[in-house]
């Protein structure tokens, strides 16, 4: 069952990051926060189900002890969401997924590294670093110095132009650099929650306490985001009175089920620790997904030297999934 559940949690992620890209593109300068919205509402719904059909007790504590995990998550998310409108998703995507790569590095940097992790092993994730960072580096460069005649002439196929910019590759790194602080920031709040849970006695098995404080934790962070959609609507849709057409917004919602359908999946098929070294990695590559899915919808075409960049981003990506990282 892992296999099939890490499967769909790849497919749904990189699901979602094709039509968040179909959902963001164009001239609408709200997209990114409809598509908060949209995802918002989805991860909302799950959330009621999770607590009114699971059973799951959210308090007012968990909520806002998660509340900084979340918020570095949402506001990540967001910044994707706006950077889908300036750089193809066959960049942005890798680009993004980078952020295990900083997660080790802040875990080196704080001494928390898993103590498994030693010897070989410690320099291989080393080196699987030095991969993702040269990649996206290399994608920096490659990105800045590529020829205007040549940029056009690949881009003709997608209908969409896509000028030379620092800025569109700052927000994809900008989400890089949060999604790292809120992953690291996670396991410390998880391991806070499992301890006080612990503590308290409610359950038998450390194990029980881990998976408790991961439920009620991912209940949160879709209720945060729930309460970040109703901002969005109220600013969107009563302040700057923009209009929500059926046709631009199917995309988004979509793109929402996918992240979400993703997530769960993902909870589920790193549950079954005997397989997770086997199924991280598996997940961790749904960018692979993402850069064929925009190269067959999209249209979307690159030079052989960013996909050569790519390639070292995905390795050194599928390296950290081995580790779990």
């Amino acid at each position: 069952m892992w296999f099939w559940l890490a499967l769909i949690a790849l497919l749904c992620w990189s699901g979602s990051d094709l039509f968040s890209k179909i959902g963001c593109r164009g001239n609408d300068k709200y997209a990114h926060l409809k598509m908060v919205i949209a995802v918002g509402i989805i991860m909302g719904i799950h959330a009621l189900y999770e607590i009114f059909v699971g059973g799951v007790e959210v308090t007012w504590h968990v909520i806002l002890t998660y509340l900084p995990v979340s918020l570095l998550y949402i506001s990540s998310m967001t910044l994707g969401y706006i950077g889908l409108r300036y750089i193809e998703l066959s960049i942005s995507s890798p680009i993004c997924n980078s952020s295990g790569a900083l997660v080790a590095v802040l875990c080196f940097i704080t001494g928390t590294l898993d103590d498994g992790i030693e010897g070989s092993m410690r320099l291989a994730v080393m080196g699987a670093v030095a991969l993702v960072c040269i990649g996206v580096i290399g994608l920096g460069v490659v990105e800045s110095r590529e020829d205007d005649e040549l940029r056009a002439e690949r881009q003709k196929a997608s209908n969409y132009k896509y000028a030379k910019s620092w800025l569109a590759l700052a927000l994809p790194v900008a989400y890089c650099l949060l999604d790292a602080a809120g992953t690291f920031a996670d396991t410390l709040v998880l391991d806070t929650l499992a301890g006080e849970v612990e503590a308290a006695g409610l359950f038998a098995t450390a194990e029980e306490c881990s998976s408790y404080a991961a439920s009620v934790s991912n209940c949160a962070y879709e209720l945060t985001f729930l309460f970040a959609a109703v901002c969005c609507i109220v600013y969107v849709g009563f302040i700057k009175k923009q209009k929500f057409a059926f046709s631009q917004e199917g995309p988004k919602y979509f793109g929402a089920i996918c992240e979400t359908a993703g997530q769960f999946a993902y909870i589920f098929a790193l549950s079954d620790t005997a397989h997770a070294a086997i199924s991280a990695p598996i997940i961790s590559a749904y960018c692979v997904a993402s850069v064929v899915w925009s190269r067959i919808f999209l249209k979307e075409k690159l030079s052989w030297k960013h996909y050569a960049m790519i390639l070292l981003v995905i390795i050194g990506i599928v390296m950290l999934g081995v580790f779990d990282i």
